[in-house]
């Protein structure tokens, strides 16, 4: 099979598109015939050899978290899943022809490869952060950098629970945000004088790691109260760094229960095929996404 692997940590161009043995699935997992695989920073990240607090990586590698597909085996001990069904989900090494998942659940009625393949990690980071950082119906979540995948799942699951939001985005995404049903002002000079004129806010996300720990500290009057997923620095305020997956079957279910009710859409903004992978991680690192980007297999 056709599969993206780096040899080396670094930028971009170490991507290769590889011949490779197809996996077969373990215990409790399935293989499934990829045809969409999600793109996300955590993919990047891992490339250039950041410690993220994950398992080590080791090379040559596979990239990618994220996909849908049909599934064509089945593990030992698997039920209610059969070969032929359409899935979504999380595994290893998506960015492939075939690809293992540990964690999947049934693509919702309508619902294309390609727009699936953006939920999984996406939906499991957005329910963890709302969870831990504690927000309740009627209080008001901050959300910095609120226009990506995790941004606009955010958005979306914290209006299905009655929970105010405030997001800031580039200038080009506020109506975006305003769509999602939240407030909206733009990031640079003055964000913060600008959210403050927007209301009093009582939890913080940073979804985009832009240097704005000290900020929403400030903003929220407690460092308990901000999670970050993309600034390492932050531990130093105060704040915690949520890059563990949590409970990504019942993310998984959530997702698609939410989705089945018309309570969240997360756009496709791009989609590459195998051999722009490079090209998919440079435009994930530059930013100002509005959704999701995929590759197509």
């Amino acid at each position: 099979m056709k599969k993206v692997s780096f040899a080396e940590f670094g930028g971009p161009d170490v991507l290769r598109l590889i011949d490779a043995e197809e996996p077969r699935p373990g215990p409790g997992q399935i293989r499934i015939a990829v045809r969409a695989a999600g793109v996300n920073p955590v993919d990047w990240r891992i490339r250039e050899g950041q410690v993220l607090g994950a398992h080590p990586t080791e090379l040559p590698a596979g990239v990618g978290i994220d996909a849908a597909g049909v599934v064509d085996e089945v593990g030992e001990g698997v039920e209610g899943v059969e070969i032929g069904d359409h899935v979504f989900g999380e595994g290893a090494d998506t960015y492939a022809e075939f690809a293992v998942l540990g964690a999947w659940a049934r693509m919702p009625e309508g619902l294309t490869f390609e727009e699936a393949a953006g939920y999984p990690s996406v939906v499991e980071t957005a329910l963890r952060i709302i969870r831990e950082v504690g927000v309740e119906p009627g209080e008001t979540l901050l959300v910095s950098g609120a226009a990506g995948g995790v941004g606009s799942a955010v958005l979306q699951i914290a209006r299905d629970r009655s929970i105010k939001v405030i997001g800031t985005a580039g200038a080009a995404n506020q109506d975006y945000l305003r769509g999602l049903g939240a407030l909206a002002t733009t990031y640079g000079d003055g964000w913060a004088d600008r959210v403050r004129r927007l209301g009093a806010v009582d939890a913080a996300l940073d979804l985009s790691g832009s240097g704005v720990i000290a900020e929403l500290v400030e903003l929220t009057g407690d460092p308990r109260k901000v999670v970050t997923i993309a600034d390492l620095g932050a531990p130093e305020f105060g704040v915690r760094f949520s890059g563990v997956a949590g409970s990504v079957p019942d993310a998984l279910a959530e997702a698609a229960a939410l989705i089945a009710r018309g309570r969240l859409h997360i756009p496709v903004e791009r989609a590459y095929t195998l051999g722009e992978a490079a090209a998919a991680h440079v435009d994930s690192k530059a930013g100002h996404t509005r959704g999701r980007r995929v590759i197509v297999v």
